[in-house]
């Protein structure tokens, strides 16, 4: 079974990516990795994260994956002799100097190349090989066909990864300059912000006070460098069937409610697969779930479509707000149960159990929500009574990540997510632009 790669752009959407069914974690450190507007980790979190994961029998890989420039070595130098002791599984790299940089500081890390190296032939796929690499992530303008070829002229130890949802980039493999030329920030060293998003105008040099819109659709704008995001959730056979080690979700600056409901529903569909290949059907629920998180129009990539006759292009300025996400479950405290049953509330009746929440976004009662759990999606239920942790009942909880108990109809674990039952929340809305 391929392994299931979480993006973990902090320590919360790491706890998110293990607890709903990742079988890996990908972070970067403070420098050094491909989106330095995550939180990132520092080196101290880095040995954190690697014992989290390791005590859960799963594997964390760490992007080194920029392109760093002459002055930047002594830094990184520094970092890898930091970090070397931590118990990193593997090291995503894209940079020749920084992959020998990494073999001469930690010479028994595993490294895997990043699609930043634009693998797309069986001859660049096996000079990595031979330079000691143990795993491609390929190029994304790659068909499925193209993936059979390559993997067909490997060796069995050398693995591939892919990415099978998340984000696509109108340049190749992620390799632009659009950034750096409009505002000094390099995109191949992790600072990229995505001018390709943007609305344009034409203006004429005598009437630079006149600038006139590019629409491409009448009052909503231009899109014609805005890729769609990919979603490979409806093709798993496909993928399981053509060599991929390792399917990749992109997003680790997506928030922790996106990592756990992507990883779920991509749980669910390979064991679902896994049990009985033959009589396998896909679940429309599995992409309903998917569509409940922030995202651009869905599309398949270029697993199936050739880049100059599909490039992959949005048909609109704008991508869905995901569901709001209401609050996360938390341990059950002893006390706090206590003393709602002193005020006479009971924690168990007919129509449920109390269960412990800590607040993401503003709930009142009445309003309909979802619980969802790991390897479950969404099941729905109307929230009848909210109650402070010291027994008062409440109308609503309106402040920022404060704890309340609810009753919920059914069994609710630790780490299970409550969002909204309806659309709230899920408006298109026009991009923002990373400042």
């Amino acid at each position: 079974m391929p392994e299931l790669l979480s993006p973990a752009g902090n320590f919360e959407k790491l706890r998110a990516a293990v607890l709903y069914g990742a079988d890996a974690v990908y972070c970067a450190g403070q420098m050094f990795g491909m989106r330095s507007a995550a939180d990132n980790f520092t080196v101290e979190e880095l040995y954190d994260a690697v014992k989290y994961v390791h005590a859960r029998g799963k594997k964390l890989y760490l992007t080194v994956n920029t392109m760093p420039h002459v002055q930047e070595y002594p830094m990184l130098r520094k970092f890898l002799h930091d970090i070397r002791d931590a118990g990193i599984d593997a090291m995503i790299v894209a940079d020749l100097g920084v992959f020998t940089t990494i073999r001469e500081i930690i010479p028994d890390m595993e490294i895997h190349i990043s699609t930043q190296t634009s693998i797309v032939s069986p001859a660049s796929a096996l000079a990595w090989a031979k330079m000691g690499a143990k795993r491609l992530v390929l190029a994304r303008e790659l068909t499925m066909d193209e993936i059979r070829e390559i993997r067909a002229a490997l060796p069995a130890d050398i693995e591939l990864e892919a990415f099978v949802h998340g984000s696509m980039c109108v340049s190749y493999s992620g390799r632009c300059l659009l950034a750096n030329a409009f505002n000094g920030r390099d995109g191949n060293r992790g600072t990229c912000s995505q001018p390709c998003r943007w609305n344009y105008s034409i203006v004429e040099e005598k009437r630079l006070d006149q600038p006139y819109p590019i629409e491409q659709q009448e009052g909503v704008g231009t899109f014609i460098m805005s890729s769609k995001d990919m979603c490979m959730i409806e093709h798993i056979p496909e993928l399981m069937e053509c060599g991929i080690a390792s399917f990749k979700i992109e997003g680790r600056m997506k928030s922790a409610y996106y990592t756990a409901v992507v990883t779920n529903a991509y749980r669910l569909a390979i064991e679902a697969y896994q049990r009985d290949p033959e009589s396998y059907k896909f679940d429309p629920a599995w992409l309903e779930e998917l569509e409940s998180v922030s995202h651009r129009e869905y599309g398949t990539g270029f697993y199936f479509d050739d880049p100059m006759q599909n490039p992959q292009l949005v048909s609109t300025c704008g991508y869905l707000r995901e569901k709001a996400y209401f609050s996360t479950a938390t341990e059950y405290v002893e006390e706090e149960a206590r003393a709602i049953a002193d005020m006479g509330v009971a924690m168990e009746t007919e129509n449920g159990r109390l269960y412990r929440f800590i607040q993401r976004n503003k709930v009142s009662v009445g309003e309909g929500a979802e619980l969802i759990s790991p390897g479950r999606i969404g099941i729905p239920f109307t929230q009848t009574e909210i109650y402070a942790p010291t027994g008062e009942s409440l109308d609503s909880t309106p402040h920022p990540s404060m704890i309340y108990w609810c009753r919920v109809p059914f069994e609710v674990r630790e780490g299970d997510i409550m969002r909204a039952a309806s659309g709230k929340g899920l408006e298109v809305r026009a991009h923002d632009r990373l400042k």
